[in-house]
């Protein structure tokens, strides 16, 4: 089930506005300096400037811009499909549960990304092409996001975990290449939060399954 899929500009929005309106007021909170002489892009302070959190915030590289472009849609689809479960008839309260909990989680987060690239400067959606090579992995394919919009009761549950734990795995994976690429402090620490969260939710996901 890890396929690729472009989500749809409404479902970037729908997701972005169950977040909140305002958006990336708050991505310099934890930010730290970076290495003195680092390239860096969007025309924060200069070296001669006081070290500062929103300085240091401004502070990105390629892969951070990269990082935030893929994680938007990549979650959105996950608020998606936690809005399809949460619609249904017969879900057990604990998947019922967990998808409210993920909606809670992710969608700021779409809000805090899209509010990073809008101050860097760059685009909420990556160019067509731009990061060739790079698929967002773990992503539901048309067919899986029918079945599941199809599916009722526990089958819809099972069939939600399942394909949750697969979405969950590649955005672990996209986490951990931003935590060893990235320059900017939140997007780094978001990458790190999304590892910790996502890997816990995954084991209790499966231990969910156990009790369908």
């Amino acid at each position: 089930m890890k396929k690729t899929l472009t989500i749809s500009a409404a479902a970037i929005a729908a997701a972005i506005a169950l977040a909140g309106c305002s958006a990336g007021t708050d991505a310099g909170s934890s930010a730290t300096s970076a290495t003195s002489g680092a390239a860096h892009h969007g025309g924060s302070g200069t070296s001669s400037a006081p070290a500062t959190s929103a300085a240091a915030s401004a502070e990105f590289n390629d892969a951070d811009t990269m990082f935030a472009q893929m994680m938007i849609p990549h979650h959105a689809q996950a608020v998606e499909m936690s809005d399809m479960i949460l619609e249904k008839e017969g879900i057990p309260a604990p998947v019922a549960d967990l998808a409210t909990k993920i909606k809670a989680a992710q969608g700021p987060e779409i809000e805090k990304m899209t509010g990073w690239l809008e101050s860097w400067g760059q685009p909420t959606e990556a160019p067509t092409g731009a990061h060739s090579g790079h698929s967002m992995s773990g992503m539901m394919g048309q067919e899986d996001m029918a079945k599941l919009e199809a599916a009722q009761g526990t089958e819809a549950a099972t069939l939600f975990l399942t394909q949750m734990i697969a979405h969950h795995e590649g955005a672990v994976e996209m986490a951990k290449t931003e935590t060893s690429d990235g320059k900017n402090a939140d997007a780094v620490q978001l990458s790190k939060d999304i590892v910790s969260d996502q890997e816990a939710e995954i084991q209790e996901m499966k231990d969910l399954l156990v009790t369908l």
